[in-house]
This record gives C-alpha cells, structure tokens and sequence, in this order.
C-alpha cells in the first residue's frame, strides 16, 4: 500500500479592514490573481481571534480599525502567533493598508523586518498585487494556459 503525498496547503491571508466593499476588492483580487484563501474581519479583535486558530502566510491590515489600531493588532500578533502556533517561529509578514492622514505612522513601522509594505485605502489593486508577487505565488490563468493572472 502507498500513501500519496499530502496536498499542499494553499497560503492563507488575514484581511483585518472595516469596509466590506473594500475587503470584497481586495479578497476577489488577492483570490483571482495569487494562489490563496483568504479571510477576512472588520476589527482588530475578530482578525486576532482568527489568527490564533488558523495559520496564515500574510497579514494585511489596515492602520484604521473601529476597536484597536492595525499597527497595536500586529504587535500583539507578533507576541501570540508563535505561541499559538507551535511551528511558527515568528509571525506571518505584514501588509498595512492606510489613508494619507497614516503616512507619518507608517514611517515609524515599516523599519519591522516582517513588514512588507502598504497599500493606499481606497485599495489600488496593482500596488496589492506588487506588494503581493513575492510573498504568494501567481494564478496561473486557466483560459490561457502559461499565461499568468
């Protein structure tokens, strides 16, 4: 009897933004054009619950939340992740997702290793998919074969 290899998880991305029309852009983009799942709350805390019990290759938050500060969620993720998550040694990488009133924050957060970036709110989908090539692979394009998404 063989055993067939397990089937590769597909990377997981956390989406923390109080706008549905805004997480629906960015999760149809992320999905349709990177191989990925993606889940996605409307507060820091629902995005931390979410995070202690699934495991994820990317974190994207935005800096503006109703209940705590995506810059605090992320810092507190750093600390609990690992923890909650045995073979994680650190947390995923970061993508903050910002107004132009956040530049000077951002300024203070991007020297994080983990951080990988921002994208303008209202989301512009070739800045996400930028940020994105090289932290999850591209979809390959089913209609055209060797051509990418």
């Amino acid at each position: 009897m063989t055993s067939e290899p397990a089937p590769i998880a597909v990377p997981r991305v956390l989406l923390a933004e109080e706008s549905l029309p805004f997480r629906r852009v960015i999760r149809e983009a992320l999905m349709a054009f990177r191989v990925c799942e993606v889940d996605d709350a409307p507060s820091g805390e629902r995005a931390f619950e979410m995070a202690l019990r699934r495991e994820y290759s990317l974190f994207l938050f935005s800096l503006p939340l109703p209940d705590l500060a995506g810059d605090m969620l992320d810092r507190l993720l750093s600390t609990a992740y690992p923890l909650a998550h045995r073979g994680s040694h650190t947390a995923p990488p970061v993508i903050f997702l910002m107004r132009s009133t956040d530049t000077m924050r951002f300024e203070e957060l991007k020297r994080d290793v983990r951080v990988r970036g921002s994208m303008p709110l209202p989301p512009k989908l070739d800045v996400l998919l930028n940020l994105t090539t090289s932290l999850l692979e591209p979809r390959i394009n089913p209609v055209f074969p060797g051509h990418v998404s």
